[in-house]
């Protein structure tokens, strides 16, 4: 019994203090806020010159420095478990074109450095999860994204044919007609491309007023359908994880409850010994 609690209470490894470093809270925040810091001097930079732009470069260089001691602490904590992590490596790419030297060749790639600012999305985690639900909607978006090809596509070539040679500045073409259909998709002016196209077809509003109906308030709007169902199943499986988490906690409590009851019958019994031998 002895060797089982005192092996229970070994010390832990220098990783693992590392990590549980690493995971406090005080260090989750403190990288936060250097990184909200750092989105605000980056966009400094831009509007001053000469000495203060050198004094805000400085401070880009120490919080440069604090992200690559950050991650490098990181990976040695968690190993090569550090590259499961899609997030970590996403904070790895941020960072690492910001370390790239200031070369002519790679200079349009320095200017990417901006891109730190979002290591605020894996530092926070309902910005996580929200880009969790962005991407766990994608085959659904795709799909939806075929749909409204397919939509602009047939109306294109129709509008073409009908409206093509009165019209030929928004339907003279399958190209034209199929950015003048994707302007009216925005709502942006389709009221006056309508009615230029109406002064020769006075019907052409029923082909406008369909295909703002079907394209605008129909198709699009499953865009946003399939994130949100895939936001809620990021929510579904985060209140399961909880559950298997409480009903793991609740076992291991009533574990303990049976080691402590035959830690006390164990001690009555070498008492009931003890009494006995006296």
């Amino acid at each position: 019994m002895n060797q089982e609690i005192g092996t229970r209470a070994a010390p832990r490894t220098g990783r693992e203090r590392l990590r549980a470093f690493l995971d406090q809270r005080w260090v989750t925040n403190l990288v936060l806020g250097v990184i909200l810091a750092n989105a605000l001097v980056l966009g400094a930079e831009t509007m001053v010159h000469g000495e203060a732009f050198e004094v805000l470069q400085n401070i880009d260089h120490v919080m440069l420095g604090f992200f690559v001691l950050e991650l490098l602490l990181r990976l040695i904590a968690y190993g090569w478990r550090f590259f499961r992590d899609p997030w970590n490596v996403f904070d790895l790419l941020v960072v690492g074109v910001a370390v790239l030297p200031a070369t002519e060749s790679l200079s349009a790639l320095r200017a990417l450095r901006v891109l730190r600012v979002l290591r605020v999305i894996s530092a926070v985690p309902a910005l996580r999860r929200v880009v969790d639900g962005l991407l766990r909607a994608v085959p659904g978006m795709g799909a939806v994204g075929a749909l409204l090809v397919l939509v602009m596509y047939v109306s294109a070539v129709i509008a073409t044919g009908l409206f093509g040679k009165t019209s030929p500045e928004y339907f003279g073409s399958l190209w034209t007609s199929l950015f003048t259909l994707f302007q009216a998709m925005t709502g942006e002016a389709w009221p006056d491309i309508a009615r230029s196209v109406m002064e020769t077809h006075p019907a052409a509003w029923i082909f406008f007023v369909l295909y703002i109906l079907v394209v605008s308030f129909a198709v699009l709007n499953l865009f946003i359908a399939v994130i949100v169902n895939g936001m809620e199943e990021i929510s579904e499986e985060e209140r399961k994880d909880d559950e298997q988490k409480d009903e793991r906690l609740d076992a291991l409590a009533e574990q303990n409850r049976e080691i402590l009851v035959e830690l006390r019958a164990l001690r009555a019994k070498l008492d009931e010994n003890d009494g006995a031998a006296a």
